[in-house]
């Protein structure tokens, strides 16, 4: 039976993800949230993009605005009466990179570069899954699961390389590359995430970069995580679903590659140097210090040729 049940959680997430970018806009991944919450009695919010501008989420927004499809941020709470003893004072937070699809924006994919982009949602489609499994299976545990969903198109309106946006905790970025978006719409509901929801964890996951499919190919998710027993929890875990993951280095060198002469930080370091951790070092800057933090790139084992 619980077998029967996560396989169905699993092809949840396989749905979302198949899903055509026609079809599945950022309003399209909020309504089948909305749905899942009144399944299962789960509580599902959305913040709006004109809300998202006031609250001053600048990554969320730039990456979002040049589609007709306007981006938006979507939490889905599972709140259970009862926690079981291990779970008191716990909170899991859950993200999921949602860009419903990635044309680069103005940094354009070239040589249909662009087919299969529909899977740069695949994050948001994990994170759906994990929370339909969670709520079949009325686990005693609190958890908070946010989707920054945005699609990433080019039009007169679209943001640009050189743009400086300022995001929701203040940290001002250089646009060095529109197609480093992921990052832009995670940095936002990660720093929302610690302010809003106090997590004791979050784990997030995305197919952030090509970089780590270079390093570890498409039988390992690479991962990043300073918390020795949340390490130990995702590697655990990794080993009894038979999900691969290898834990990468995050080091301060690796944090001051991302400096900008102009802003605080860059988007992407145009010199390819390790380029799997610029995206890590890119949302450290984000996470409340003292929140327990791991970063899942899933870009090599999201979806399979």
């Amino acid at each position: 039976g619980r077998g029967l049940s996560i396989g169905a959680s699993v092809n949840e997430a396989r749905r979302i993800a198949a899903t055509p970018p026609n079809i599945c806009t950022p309003d399209w991944v909020a309504a089948q949230c909305r749905t899942l919450a009144r399944a299962h009695g789960m509580r599902c919010s959305v913040i709006s993009y004109a809300k998202a501008r006031s609250l001053g989420m600048g990554g969320l927004t730039a990456v979002g605005r040049g589609s007709a499809h306007k981006p938006c941020l979507i939490s889905l709470e599972h709140r259970p009466r009862s926690l079981s003893r291990a779970a008191r004072g716990k909170h899991l937070v859950l993200v999921g990179k949602t860009i419903t699809y990635d044309t680069g924006g103005y940094s354009l994919k070239v040589n249909n570069g662009m087919k299969g982009m529909k899977y740069d949602k695949c994050g948001g489609a994990a994170v759906f899954g994990a929370m339909h499994a969670i709520a079949h299976a009325k686990l005693p545990l609190h958890v908070v699961a946010l989707f920054p969903a945005a699609e990433n198109m080019v039009s007169s309106n679209a943001y640009r390389p050189d743009d400086i946006i300022t995001m929701y905790n203040g940290t001002t970025v250089e646009v060095t590359n529109t197609d480093a978006e992921g990052r832009l719409v995670l940095a936002d509901a990660i720093s929302y995430g610690c302010e809003k929801y106090k997590p004791t964890a979050m784990v997030e996951l995305s197919t952030l970069t090509g970089g780590v499919v270079t390093a570890l190919g498409s039988w390992s998710a690479g991962y990043f995580c300073d918390d020795a027993k949340l390490r130990d929890a995702i590697e655990s875990a990794a080993d009894r679903t038979g999900e691969k993951v290898w834990r990468l280095p995050l080091w301060k060198e690796h944090k001051d590659h991302m400096k900008s002469q102009h802003a605080d930080i860059i988007n992407s370091n145009p010199s390819r140097l390790a380029h799997p951790i610029q995206g890590a070092a890119f949302l450290d800057f984000y996470v409340d210090k003292g929140v327990p933090f791991a970063h899942i790139d899933i870009a090599g084992v999201a979806n399979s040729e």
